[in-house]
Protein backbone atom coordinates (compact mmCIF):
# COMPACT_ATOMS: atom_id res chain seq x y z
CA UNK A 1 0.00 0.00 0.00
CA UNK A 2 2.83 2.38 0.85
CA UNK A 3 4.66 1.79 -2.42
CA UNK A 4 1.46 2.20 -4.43
CA UNK A 5 0.71 5.55 -2.78
CA UNK A 6 4.30 6.75 -3.28
CA UNK A 7 4.17 5.77 -6.97
CA UNK A 8 0.85 7.57 -7.37
CA UNK A 9 2.08 10.64 -5.41
CA UNK A 10 5.79 11.12 -6.20
CA UNK A 11 7.45 13.46 -3.73
CA UNK A 12 4.93 12.87 -0.96
CA UNK A 13 6.28 13.39 2.54
CA UNK A 14 6.05 10.74 5.24
CA UNK A 15 3.48 12.65 7.32
CA UNK A 16 1.07 13.04 4.38
CA UNK A 17 1.53 9.39 3.44
CA UNK A 18 0.68 8.30 6.99
CA UNK A 19 -2.44 10.49 6.94
CA UNK A 20 -3.48 9.07 3.57
CA UNK A 21 -3.11 5.47 4.73
CA UNK A 22 -4.50 6.24 8.21
CA UNK A 23 -1.61 4.93 10.26
CA UNK A 24 0.47 6.58 12.95
CA UNK A 25 3.85 8.11 12.11
CA UNK A 26 5.83 5.33 13.80
CA UNK A 27 4.12 2.61 11.78
CA UNK A 28 4.67 4.58 8.58
CA UNK A 29 8.32 5.21 9.44
CA UNK A 30 8.98 1.48 9.92
CA UNK A 31 7.30 0.53 6.65
CA UNK A 32 9.08 3.31 4.74
CA UNK A 33 12.44 2.28 6.20
CA UNK A 34 11.88 -1.32 5.07
CA UNK A 35 10.98 -0.18 1.55
CA UNK A 36 14.06 2.02 1.48
CA UNK A 37 16.36 -0.80 2.68
CA UNK A 38 14.87 -3.15 0.09
CA UNK A 39 15.54 -0.58 -2.63
CA UNK A 40 11.92 0.16 -3.60
CA UNK A 41 11.94 3.82 -2.58
CA UNK A 42 14.36 6.64 -1.92
CA UNK A 43 14.21 9.78 0.18
CA UNK A 44 15.29 13.14 -1.18
CA UNK A 45 15.68 16.43 0.65
CA UNK A 46 12.82 18.91 0.35
CA UNK A 47 14.32 22.17 -0.90
CA UNK A 48 11.59 24.26 0.77
CA UNK A 49 11.62 22.54 4.17
CA UNK A 50 14.88 20.84 5.14
CA UNK A 51 13.13 18.82 7.87
CA UNK A 52 11.04 16.97 5.30
CA UNK A 53 12.21 14.16 3.07
CA UNK A 54 10.29 13.57 -0.13
CA UNK A 55 9.59 9.96 -1.05
CA UNK A 56 10.06 8.60 -4.55
CA UNK A 57 9.89 5.13 -6.05
CA UNK A 58 13.16 3.80 -7.42
CA UNK A 59 13.35 1.97 -10.75
CA UNK A 60 12.84 -1.25 -8.78
CA UNK A 61 9.72 0.21 -7.14
CA UNK A 62 8.35 1.48 -10.45
CA UNK A 63 8.77 -2.00 -11.95
CA UNK A 64 6.72 -3.59 -9.14
CA UNK A 65 3.95 -0.95 -9.24
CA UNK A 66 2.06 -2.34 -12.29
CA UNK A 67 1.89 -5.76 -10.63
CA UNK A 68 0.57 -4.26 -7.38
CA UNK A 69 -2.01 -2.27 -9.34
CA UNK A 70 -3.16 -5.40 -11.20
CA UNK A 71 -3.40 -7.28 -7.89
CA UNK A 72 -5.62 -4.53 -6.44
CA UNK A 73 -7.83 -4.52 -9.53
CA UNK A 74 -8.16 -8.31 -9.45
CA UNK A 75 -8.94 -8.32 -5.71
CA UNK A 76 -11.60 -5.65 -6.24
CA UNK A 77 -13.11 -7.68 -9.09
CA UNK A 78 -13.28 -10.83 -6.96
CA UNK A 79 -14.63 -8.98 -3.92
CA UNK A 80 -17.35 -7.28 -5.94
CA UNK A 81 -18.38 -10.23 -8.11
CA UNK A 82 -22.11 -10.75 -8.01
CA UNK A 83 -22.81 -7.14 -7.05
CA UNK A 84 -24.67 -4.89 -9.47
CA UNK A 85 -23.24 -1.50 -10.40
CA UNK A 86 -25.88 0.15 -8.20
CA UNK A 87 -24.98 -2.08 -5.26
CA UNK A 88 -21.28 -1.35 -5.74
CA UNK A 89 -21.92 2.40 -5.83
CA UNK A 90 -24.14 2.18 -2.74
CA UNK A 91 -21.48 0.22 -0.87
CA UNK A 92 -18.80 2.75 -1.85
CA UNK A 93 -21.00 5.62 -0.69
CA UNK A 94 -21.71 3.90 2.64
CA UNK A 95 -18.04 3.08 3.22
CA UNK A 96 -17.10 6.69 2.49
CA UNK A 97 -19.59 7.78 5.15
CA UNK A 98 -18.10 5.30 7.62
CA UNK A 99 -14.60 6.57 6.85
CA UNK A 100 -15.70 10.17 7.34
CA UNK A 101 -17.21 9.29 10.72
CA UNK A 102 -14.05 7.49 11.82
CA UNK A 103 -11.63 10.16 10.55
CA UNK A 104 -12.79 12.73 13.10
CA UNK A 105 -12.20 10.35 16.00
CA UNK A 106 -8.93 9.07 14.50
CA UNK A 107 -7.54 12.61 14.18
CA UNK A 108 -8.61 13.37 17.76
CA UNK A 109 -6.81 10.32 19.18
CA UNK A 110 -3.84 10.73 16.86
CA UNK A 111 -3.18 14.13 18.40
CA UNK A 112 -2.85 12.48 21.82
CA UNK A 113 -6.34 13.16 23.09
CA UNK A 114 -8.31 10.64 25.15
CA UNK A 115 -11.80 9.53 24.27
CA UNK A 116 -14.56 10.19 26.79
CA UNK A 117 -16.37 6.86 26.95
Amino acid sequence: MYLVRICENPGIIQEKLAEMIKVDRTTAARAIKKLEIQGFIEKKNDEENKKNKKLYATDKGEKVYPFLKKEREYTDKVALSGFSLDETETMLHLLQRVRKNIEVDWEFVKKGNKRGY
